[in-house]
Order: structure tokens, then sequence, then C-alpha cells
């Protein structure tokens, strides 16, 4: 007997051709985004506005060096002239306008059209706060006398902005703004671009991971700029947050005790001597022995301590840096010790150059621009975040605000995934203490939110 095609399969059973198919087992991705989505919206709703603070603040700053060399062009600046007055003699002219105050270092202008800078210290003033006498090199005339702030001896002017960006002049309890930021900046970075980058892919539109849409109008297209411009601003934003962290006041004591653990620190040139000096050549040749050593440009000198050297440092901070030492025996004038730039280790040069980036220092205006495109970035992606919770809103009903991402997503993430999240968050957290402590604040927020939900609804 012979059965024509079409028999057979109908002969087969109907359950054979009605077989389930396997069930896909989600990505790790995909049963992650929604934490990482419900995260990304809580930093960006409650750490936004410290940001935005951080921003502007720091827009500000960016351009202070050109702002402190207009408005104080009579302290900096002199005519050039052929004749120089001796380092001593201006010295002993800036100690008559403060007498009996110490004298803390001497900077001799770096150009025939610069000023010296004369340091004293100022014990009755906050830390980091000196007063600096400024001298005519040529005539040994006072040109002015102002307090200035820090190792960059920042004048008056860029003093106070240093200050309102890094803690709003509140003293350390305002500089908990600023590390809140910067503790919560790469979080939010990192964050949006794997949201931003997942959310391409599984669109299949990769083109538009750069490009932002310019139509239609809405939520889409709002999202889109966020995206794009974050993108190309993540490396930026982040350096940004690393960086900052070093001057935060918990995290910054963490980050100085980790580089000290490993050697990680900026060299010094050591002022020991032999044995203790008769007699002091004097501050002029003490700087000729440095220029002889190649220490030119912008250097500054510290005046011996009881039984030690003096010690010579190059002030240069744009690129290439120079930040050559060297320490000076007072009783020959001889150099007794010298630490190059080249001999620096490689993690003190990256915290040399990555703090000097962080304030427009290093690659001159270039760096300025650079750094004020990213702030721009900043405040534009944090507005169009808030856009998108607003279009996010209802229509209808007693809803005023958009809906929150889905709660509940950190119980679908399986334990294999959970528990290394749970353990290196509390690593960050005890590293970065500001970010710890707001992360429990959000989950307790969440957790009082759910239960209002659930009481609304009667479930």
């Amino acid at each position: 007997m012979v059965t024509e095609p079409g028999l057979a399969a109908q002969s087969s059973p109907p359950e054979a051709s009605e077989q389930a198919a396997p069930e896909r087992t989600p990505s790790t991705w995909a049963v992650l985004r929604p934490l990482v989505l419900r995260l990304h919206f809580y930093a960006g709703v409650f750490i936004a506005p410290f940001l935005v603070i951080a921003a502007l603040t720091g827009l500000v700053y960016v351009f202070t060096p050109q702002l402190e060399q207009a408005v104080y062009a009579h302290e900096l600046h002199v005519p050039a002239a052929a004749n120089t007055k001796p380092l001593a003699e201006q010295v002993s002219v800036a100690q008559a306008v403060r007498p009996g105050e110490q004298l803390q270092a001497v900077r001799p202008g770096a150009t025939p059209t610069d000023t010296t800078q004369v340091i004293f210290a100022a014990p009755d003033l906050p830390e980091s706060y000196q007063r600096t006498v400024f001298i005519d090199p040529h005539t040994a005339q006072v040109r002015g006398d102002l307090v200035t702030y820090g190792s960059g001896q920042a004048l008056p002017l860029r003093a106070w902005i240093d200050n309102l960006h890094r803690g709003l002049h509140l003293g350390d309890t305002g500089r908990l703004y600023s590390e809140l930021a910067a503790s919560w900046l790469w979080v939010v970075v990192l964050g949006g671009v794997a949201l931003w980058v997942g959310r391409t892919r599984r669109n299949r539109r990769a083109r538009l991971l750069l490009a932002p849409e310019l139509r239609p109008a809405g939520r889409r297209r709002v999202l889109s700029w966020h995206g794009a411009v974050g993108l190309w601003a993540a490396l930026g934003l982040l350096f940004l947050s690393a960086t900052g962290l070093t001057w935060s006041v918990h995290a910054g004591e963490n980050v100085t005790a980790a580089r000290e653990q490993l050697s990680w620190e900026t060299p010094a040139v050591s002022t020991g001597l032999p044995s203790a000096p008769t007699s002091d050549v004097g501050i002029d040749r003490v700087h000729q022995a440095a220029l002889a050593a190649g220490l030119d440009g912008p250097v500054e000198i510290k005046p011996p301590e009881a039984g030690s050297a003096y010690t010579v440092q190059q002030q240069q901070r744009s690129w290439p840096t120079k930040q050559d030492q060297v320490a000076v025996d007072p009783s020959t004038g001889t150099i007794t010790e010298t630490i190059r730039w080249a001999d620096y280790p490689l993690m003190a040069k990256l915290s040399r150059w990555g703090i000097d980036a962080h304030m427009g220092l290093l690659f001159g205006l270039v760096n300025q621009l650079l750094l004020a495109a990213l702030m721009l970035g900043l405040l534009s992606m944090i507005f169009w975040g808030y856009r998108m919770w607003w279009l996010r809103r209802p229509t209808r009903g007693d809803g005023r605000i958009g809906r929150p991402p889905e709660r509940g997503a950190w119980r679908r993430v399986p334990g294999r995934i959970m528990a290394p999240i749970i353990v290196g968050a509390a690593f960050v957290a005890y590293f970065l203490p500001l970010l710890g402590a707001s992360l429990l604040l959000f989950l307790v927020v969440d957790i009082v939110l759910g239960l209002r939900a659930r009481r609304s609804t009667g479930v």
C-alpha cells in the first residue's frame, strides 16, 4: 500500500505539532535595566539640583584666570625695564609693609613685566590663606598688599569664586554639597550611558547614539538629545567626578589615605643638612643656584627653617608641566638634592595633571573651553531630564508630576547577580560615605512611597 504524501502528515498526533517553544532566559541587562532606570531617575531628581549649582559655579570659575589678570593688573604687572633690584631688597621692602610677620615664600617675577610676590603666613586667617605683598622688581616699590589663597596664589576674586564652587562659603558643611554632587555624578553618567546604549541596541538604531533626533517634537526627541549629549560628555564628566572627589571632605580623606598606602604621593626634596648652617648666602644666591640648575619660569623660594635648607620649586602648571625642585644649603649656596618632574611617580603626575585640568590650567584656553562645554552640556542634560519627567505627568486625574519607573525591580534580579551588586555597593559606600548615606535615604523614600501607594489603592 502506498501512502500519499498528504496523508502521512495527517496521521501524526496533533500534540507533536503543538509543542511549546522553550522559554528564553532573560539576559543580565534585561533584569538589571529596571533597577538601573529607577536609580537613575532618583539620582536625577534629587541630586540634579546639587549638580546645577556645581556646574554654574564651575562655569564661572573656569574663566577666573582672565578675570584675575584684568581686575588685578596693577598688582600683577609692571612696565618692563632693563634693571632689576636684588631679591633681598625687594623682600626687605615687603617686610616693612608687614612688620613682624613670618616670611613664608617668595615668587620672583617670571618675566620683566611680572611683579615679585612676597608671601607671609597669616595665622589669624582661615587655613590655606596668606598675605602677599606685590613688589615692582625694577624699582622695589610696593604695588599692592592682598590676601591670597592656596598653593595657586588665588587673589581675592578667584578665591571667592573658588570657595563658592567648593562649599558655598559655608565652611566644611557647605563642602558636603560638592562632595555629594561629585559622588553621584559618575553613577548618574554610567547608568545613563548603559540605559542609552542598551535602548539604542534594542531599537537597532545605532546612528542615534551620537546624533540626536530633530523631529518629531515631544518626549522622544528630548530623550534623544539627553542621551546623545550625555554620551558625548560622559568621559569628561567622569573625569570631573573623579578629580572633584580629591577635594572633598570625607571621600578626599580616603583618597589621601589610599595614595599614602600605595606610595602615590608627590615627592619632595629633603631639607635636612649634615650640620647646622653657620651663615646664610641670601635669597639672591639661592635663586641663582636654582636658575643654574635649570629651574626657569615661575618658581617659589621657601626660606629655611632652623638648621634646614632653602627649597625652590617650579610653579608652571600648564603643559608641559614644570615642577622641578631643589634644596639649597644656606651656608654655601650649593644644591643638596634635586627632584625632576621626570622623576615623579606616574600616579603623582596623573594627580597633578588631573587637578590642573579640572581647574582649567593644563592646556590654557582650550582646557577652559572644554570645561565650559562640559558644564553647559551637563546643565542641558539636567534640563532635558526634568523636561522628560514633566512630559510623563498624567493628563487626567489628580496627578501633577510624572510617575517614576516601576517599583520592585530588585526583586526580579537573581541572587547570583544581586549579591555582588550589594557587596560592590557596600565597598563604594565605605569609600564614598555621602553616596552611601544618600543611597540609604533613596531607599527609605522609595519604601515610604510604596507604602503610601498601597494605602491609597487599598492593596
